[in-house]
Parts: C-alpha cells; structure tokens; sequence
C-alpha cells in the first residue's frame, strides 16, 4: 500500500474500485484526477527486460494523488524557468515506473463516456506522462488517460535471446488496464481513441499494424509521426552490440539484464553522443543513421511482424478510424534550437550521408540533383538550412502521414488528414509551426502557458479560438469518430489547415508527394 498523502485543502478526495484494488484521487472543477495508478509491475529485479507483469493486488485504498515515477530516461537540461524550458515534466525517474493517470468527468460503469489515451512523445528515449494535462478533455465528456511506458535500452534494447519492444508491450498493457478497468472511471472500454506525437504517433502507426493490439481501440490519431520507423533484427543488433561493448558484457539478454539501469542509461548516452558525432552507416546501420534513434520498434516477427506500413497497406487496422497529420515546419525546431540553421551549407545539402556532423539529403534517400533542384524551385530564396529542415519535415512527418493516409483510406473505416500551421512567434519567427507546437492547442491547455510542453514558444497571445477548433475536432472524433471535415480520399486528398483562419484544402504540397513518391 501507498503512503498516505492527503489532498490540498479545498480538493475532495474520490475512490474507485478496480481489479487490484481502490484508488484515492481527487475532484476539482467537475473533474475527477487520479495519478500514479500502476498497471503493470515495476520492470526491474526479477522483471527486468522483461515483458510486463501483472500488478500485485493490494488491500485498503492506495492514494493516486501525485504523479508516479517515470521510466528511467535521460534529464532534459532546465534553466529553471518555465518561461525558458520548453520541456515541462513534473516527475522523476524511478523503478515503479508502470504507470498512468486519469481525468475523468465522471465515476462508475453508468457514464460509458468515450475514452482517449494519449502515448507521449520523446525520441523513444525519454516518455513521461506527466508531462501533459488531460482535464480539458474530461471538462469535455471525454476520459483522458496518460500513460508512461519503457524508453531507451530499458524498452527498445535487442537481444536474439530476450523479449523484443518492451515499450510497446507496455503501451499494449496499459491498454488492457483500459480495457479492464476504464469503466469504473466513467469510460466506455468499446470506444477507446488512442493518441500520440512524434514517437507517439509512430507508436500509434505501429500499434494499427500489430496483431496483440487488435480489439483495444476504435480510433487513433497520429500528430507528426506514421507507421515507418522501425529496424530490422540485423540493424537492432549492431546498436546492442555498441552497447554492449560500453559495458564490456556480451551483447545477450542474460547478461544485459542483470546490468543495473543507471548503468544502462548513462551507457545508452554514450552511445547516442557517438551516433551523432560519427553517423558511419556501416557502423551502426543507415535507418539508425537517418533517424538518429538507436532505440526504435524492431522487426522481430512476432510482436511487430513486418514493417507497419506494409501491414496496415494489407488491412491491419482497417476497421479502426485515424487522424493523421503533421505541421508545415515540423523538422525547423531541431534546426533553430540546435542552433545551425545557419550553419547548413551546400556542401552539406549534396554530400554524401554526413558533412561536417549534418545528414545531407543523401541520407534520406533523396537524389541530390533531382531532389534538390524540386526544393529550390519549391522554396524559392530559402537558405541551405531551411531546405534541409524542409527536407526533414517530409521524411519524418508529412510524407509518412500521406502514406498512412493512402494506406488506411481503402479500408472499413474514416481517414482524416490535417496540417498544423500557426507559426510561432518565438525565435524571431524563424520556428515556423514546428514539431509538438500543436499540442497546447489539442490539449486545449494555452492559459498553463509554458507550463507544459513546448508551451514557452506560444507567445505572449496565442489564438483561444484556433485551440477551442482544433480540441474541438478532437473530443467529436474521440465521441463520434467523425472531426468535422471530409475524409480523406486518393482523389480529392482533402486535408484540414488548422490556422487562426481553418479551412479544408485538397491536395496541399503536391509537389513534395510526387517527389516523394515510392522513395517512402
């Protein structure tokens, strides 16, 4: 049982029975929280690189009124003020790390409200889901849960002898929790919506292909991410051998598991610094190399079968209805707070793989002189450091979306695609509507200001109207699967613009889709 930690003043508390046993959260405003609740068992000692394990049941009432712990993950660098920090994550890392949060208008199996689980972002390196508010979606009839799952060596480490992509084991128990327990919470387990960004999204695009996970959703939306990123075995075992090699172990599961994870972490950093400063695609494999992400779904014929794109193109998850899109500029940010789009020259742009610590076109699979030549004439006037970030934007975001769009579209379900555009006004203007610039306004959260993620590069005014739309969109899709605008068809291509001013445009970058077209 929990230590007791009793409410703030003026906040009652609340229970709810679930099948270990009964949670204490509280209700303010309407809206029910409960945080922590644990879903599967701590991964370490005996667990350890292991698949999750159940829950030990406990007795009386454990309090869920503060965050839970996070998985071990590096500490992204802080100022110590919010108005600085663009990643806001409350919690801190520890063993009991499997766990999820709750925001809900409503308790008992009567409400049958529509659930949303949101799967955070973060490189498959770092995951808290801590780091987002739900209650405005709750405040809306929606039940909103946030989950942590595994990240880095701890969720996504390879061995021929161990048990692959823990991390999306885990989304898939906190998943079966939903199932299992969201209805004594007010949620309705037959009309679950997952949702994520980034690596979120591309968790989201891997969960619609992968068979453990059928049964557990109804609808999914993907924010800047798809179904592409994943390695094969061959590739995930050059990254655990470098590992490995850092440790001086032999690059198996046995051995690996017995590693303390601090150890694991600070190794896994290492690892990372030597991908970036020597992206040698023989060293480490050119997925590993384009992607920057030595930690990432791998192939392994069982939990992930095949290439999810390949799999939903088949019909995995057509009866599930998706949103998918990305934002204009998603891949400026990594350039502008990185400091170097400046620095981007045309040396870089049509070198081999990686001039002078950059991935050049090359890297993506572009042909220089074709490629290029369509961006500048794309671009007129842009810099070689904003053709590149463009560049980015499509491998990573956009033409990834367009594909899980194209895929999905011929199945039983809706399709629904969107651009994210409002640019901020941070930098100069030089982010553009950069990566996870989007999520206050699906959160409907802009009054916590830069008191979340990404929240210090909304600026002193950032448009109400623009976040009630697009929350909006969000909340009738989780309840109705319906958004509000045209599906998307290989005619029309109809895709939502979210601005200040929304409209519903067809085929928008035509260009960048035909040249990228069976490249992705």
């Amino acid at each position: 049982m929990s230590a007791v930690v009793h409410p703030p003043v003026g906040i009652e508390p609340a229970v709810v029975r679930t099948p270990q046993g009964d949670v204490r959260g509280t209700v303010t405003d309407g809206v029910y929280v409960f945080r922590g609740i644990p879903y599967a068992a701590p991964p370490f000692g005996p667990n350890h690189l292991r698949p999750p394990q159940p829950v030990e049941a406990w007795t009386g009432v454990r309090d869920a009124l503060e965050f839970g712990s996070e998985p071990p993950q590096p500490r992204m660098p802080t100022t110590g003020d919010a108005t600085t920090d663009l990643v806001w994550d409350p919690a801190v890392p520890g063993e009991d790390c499997l766990n999820l949060n709750v925001w809900t208008p409503a308790l008992g199996t009567g409400a049958r409200l529509p659930v949303l689980v949101w799967i955070p972002g973060g490189m498959f390196e770092v995951c808290s889901g801590a780091s987002y508010d739900g209650s405005r979606f709750a405040r809306d009839g929606v039940v909103c849960v946030t989950i942590n799952y595994r990240v880095g060596p701890e969720g996504f480490l390879f061995t021929d002898d161990g048990t692959p992509n823990r991390g999306l084991l885990d989304q898939i128990a906190a998943l079966e929790w939903v199932r299992d327990s969201i209805e004594a919470f007010g949620g309705d387990a037959t009309n679950v919506t997952i949702a994520g960004e980034s690596a979120g999204a591309m968790s989201v695009g891997t969960l619609l292909s992968m068979p453990r996970a059928e049964g557990l959703f109804r609808r999914a939306i993907a924010q800047s991410g798809a179904a592409h990123r994943v390695i094969d075995t061959a590739t995930a075992r050059k990254v655990t051998s470098e590992l490995a090699e850092r440790l001086g172990i032999e690059p198996t599961g046995g051995t690996l598991a017995v590693v303390p994870w601090e150890r694991l972490l600070a190794a896994s950093m290492e690892l990372k610094g030597d991908l970036m400063a020597h992206p040698d695609p023989e060293r480490w494999g050119l997925d590993v190399v384009a992607s920057a992400l030595p930690w990432q779904p791998v192939i392994d014929g069982a939990v992930v079968p095949e290439r999810p794109i390949d799999r939903i193109a088949a019909g995995a998850g057509g009866d599930v209805d998706v949103i998918v899109g990305s934002n204009t500029e998603d891949w400026r940010m990594f350039r502008v707070l990185g400091g170097d789009l400046d620095r981007v020259t045309d040396e870089v742009l049509t070198g081999p793989v990686a001039v002078h610590g950059f991935l050049a076109a090359a890297a993506y699979g572009l042909p220089v002189d074709e490629g290029l030549a369509a961006y500048r004439a794309m671009y007129p006037g842009a810099s070689p450091g904003v053709l590149l970030a463009a560049i980015e934007t499509d491998w990573w975001c956009r033409v990834p979306g367009l594909r899980l769009a194209e895929a999905h579209a011929d199945g039983r379900a809706g399709t629904w695609m969107y651009e994210f555009a409002w640019p901020s006004p941070a930098f100069g203007g030089l982010l553009g509507s950069c990566h996870a610039l989007e999520l206050p306004f699906a959160f409907d959260t802009l009054d916590a200001g830069p008191r979340q993620m990404l929240g210090g590069l909304l600026g002193p005014e950032p448009p109400q109207t623009l976040a009630t739309e697009m929350h909006g969109a969000w909340v009738r899709f989780a309840a109705t699967g319906d958004p509000g605008w045209p599906t998307y068809d290989l005619q029309r291509r109809a895709t939502k613009r979210f601005d200040v001013v929304s409209v519903v445009v067809d085929d928008p970058r035509a260009a960048e889709r035909a040249l990228w077209h069976a490249r992705l």
